[in-house]
């Protein structure tokens, strides 16, 4: 019987060459004595094939993140944090993306959402000879790489827009090659820089925007230590915009007289679902994974977060958050819905055991189950002096039997001993809503302020959410935190795309 479908497609040559061919063997060997394909190794470690036909950008990106080292901060599968496809969602949704593709400035975006330092260039930002020399620049070292967006219709080849890495560079010939991650339907390649060039520049049919290219690389240090901002669910487009937008109207009203009001003012009117936005970042794990013992990594991460977290809790600010929630009747477990109704460590804990055993399980987001936690504080074998870690066990429960799973919890108290519910136990045991909103208040761009007419009040709030004088740890916690949200914001009003020069902050 008959089985129809389409195996690879033949390689249109020329103008490209073959990597596995005698000559692209040639230049690969020739390139390497001439130092340009020192990218090439660390690239071809992490080589995937996208997993969908449309999922050009999200494989290009998830194999040079990886190639970097780049830490997810999340597992993947299993134990293991790792960067795959079905993670990059956090600007646009996976199932439009397997539906239509992905622009060129969603990648950028989700780049910068996954803790990357990106450099983006359209072909008419850019020139033939600047491109050359990012090219070389990145294949003779292994700490950038750069991902093309181009048209394949250039090459002689099927389709029409395309992403992939480029692995390296032959400078006698002025080619480079092309790893491409559709790999079912064309192997790796060499082409000329100049029609590859000539591929780029052309124009997105979706967009109307010209392709380009983007350099990636590693930050000296990974963003969302603590705190990172998600549009995993739909309500993140009202709440961006409600942020830069409608805050800083809100600010200029003549009712504006002192702190108290400035805070009341932008918690009161928060979008529903602001919870879901903004939210710490937790190390989960299979209670089985090690027992009830912390690898040095593992405490070396929680020892950061709790830096992060005691740094937020000495800042003149957070005390005002604290003393509004406490003035308003709302402790730290009662505060609003939509900062987060349920704020003890208890049921914080309970959502995210049964988020984890969804991740844990390959189910991404799912949190489908029952979860039972108790808290309670373990020191990490052999280490007596150490201060307890803090760590919430709890059993999720789903038709396909039950998980243990571990959540490590970043405390800014030496002994915390309570599960309670009131404001003595959750603030400073785990990041509460003081601890959120106070980082969220930092983290909103400068101008949010202008408008705020009692010139003394002005200069108290621009005093307190002033990032210049903040520890390293935090005041890099903040401007990250304050990238996502305005590359969001670009994003929601499709802006993402034609403003990639634009200063984040």
């Amino acid at each position: 019987m008959a089985t129809a479908g389409l195996y690879r497609r033949i390689l249109p040559s020329p103008p490209a060459i073959d990597f596995a061919s005698s000559e692209g063997k040639q230049l690969f060997t020739e390139a390497i004595k001439n130092g340009t394909m020192e990218g090439f190794f660390k690239l071809i470690s992490y080589f995937q094939t996208q997993s969908e036909p449309a999922y050009c950008g999200l494989a290009s990106l998830a194999m040079v993140l990886n190639a970097l080292a780049i830490d997810p901060g999340r597992k993947w599968k299993g134990p293991w944090r790792w960067f795959d496809e079905s993670m990059l969602d956090c600007c646009e949704p996976l199932e439009k993306v397997k539906a239509k593709g992905i622009s060129f400035g969603k990648v950028v975006c989700l780049a910068h959402c996954a803790g990357a330092k990106v450099k983006a260039f359209r072909s008419n930002q850019s020139t033939i000879d600047d491109f050359r020399k990012y090219v070389m620049a990145c294949s003779t070292n292994d700490d950038c790489h750069v991902i093309s967006s181009y048209n394949r219709g250039t090459f002689k080849q099927t389709g029409a827009g395309h992403f992939s890495p480029i692995g390296g560079y032959h400078a006698g010939r002025d080619m480079a090659l092309i790893l491409d991650v559709a790999r079912f339907k064309y192997p790796p390649h060499w082409v000329p820089l100049p029609l590859l060039w000539e591929a780029m520049n052309t124009t997105d049919g979706a967009s109307g925007l010209h392709r380009g290219f983007m350099l990636i690389s590693r930050l000296h240090r990974a963003p969302a230590l603590l705190y990172t901002l998600s549009c995993k669910h739909e309500s993140w487009v009202s709440i961006a915009k409600y942020l830069v937008d409608d805050v800083p109207v809100l600010l200029s009203s003549d009712n504006v007289k002192d702190m108290k009001n400035v805070l009341s003012i932008v918690f009161t009117s928060l979008p529903s679902k602001f919870a879901e936005f903004i939210m710490w970042v937790a190390e989960v794990r299979r209670l089985e994974d090690d027992g009830q013992n912390l690898s040095q990594e593992e405490k070396e991460r929680v020892a950061v977060k709790e830096e992060v977290l005691k740094q937020v809790q000495e800042i003149g600010l957070y005390k005002h958050v604290t003393d509004y929630f406490l003035s308003s009747g709302k402790s730290c477990n009662q505060t609003q819905q939509s900062v987060g109704s349920e704020d003890s460590l208890p049921d914080i804990a309970a959502s995210i055991c049964c988020q984890g055993a969804g991740l844990l399980a390959g189910n991404h987001g799912s949190s489908d189950g029952f979860c039972c936690t108790c808290v309670k504080c373990i020191k990490t074998k052999g280490d007596h002096d150490d201060k307890p870690v803090t760590v919430v066990s709890g059993t999720v429960v789903n038709g396909n039997g039950e998980q243990r799973v571990d959540v490590l919890v970043p405390s800014s108290q030496t002994n915390p001993t309570c599960c309670g519910s009131g404001p003595t136990c959750c603030i400073g045991l785990h990041p509460a809503s003081s601890d959120v909103m106070t980082a969220l208040l930092l983290a909103l761009p400068p101008q949010t302020w202008s408008g705020i007419k009692e010139e003394k009040l002005l200069q108290e709030i621009r005093s307190l959410v002033s990032t210049e004088k903040l520890p390293t740890l935090l005041q890099e916690e903040v401007l990250h935190l304050r990238s996502q949200l305005l590359m969001l914001k670009r994003c929601k009003d499709n802006k993402v795309d034609e403003d990639l020069g634009a200063p984040l902050f």
